[in-house]
């Protein structure tokens, strides 16, 4: 049983999907500090100085302090439940970002995947037997015809 489980974990894919998914646990982590360091802070000063993982709404006040709350980190430390829905919208920009990374990602492979698939024709078909010969033949091996 030990043996087979190193043949399995030592297939290619099995290390390429390891390699693609600590990449990607690091992409991820590089994406939300963008959103969240980055790009939020402009877009919430543009609208007002406001801080969109503090859009929330108390769907409960807290046990330890009544409403209102200026933060979710205050909402939280009195007890509240809240929805959170300016998290909502960080998730869904780090969301679209990775996205579209990885859009851009495949696409470049799959390019040079297409380039490498390009390959010179060198055969054509007889027409009169419909045999694999030389492009520049003139004559057909198999059935001797004139091309």
């Amino acid at each position: 049983m030990l043996g087979e489980f190193k043949k399995f974990a030592m297939r290619g894919n099995v290390v390429d999907m390891a390699v693609g998914i600590v990449i990607g646990a690091a992409f991820g982590s590089i994406v939300k500090s963008l959103v969240d360091d980055v790009l939020m802070p402009p877009i919430g000063l543009l609208l007002g100085g406001v801080d969109f993982s503090d859009f929330f709404v108390v769907l409960k006040e807290g046990v330890k302090a009544a409403a209102p709350y200026q933060t979710l980190a205050e909402a939280k430390a009195a007890g509240a439940v809240t929805l959170n829905f300016g998290l909502f919208v960080n998730a869904i920009i780090s969301f679209t970002i990775v996205a579209f990374a990885l859009f851009m990602i495949v696409k470049a492979m799959n390019k040079l995947r297409a380039d490498e698939e390009v390959k010179p024709v060198t055969t054509k078909k007889c027409p009169h037997c419909c045999s694999e010969i030389a492009l520049e033949a003139t004559r057909c091996p198999h059935c001797t015809s004139e091309l």
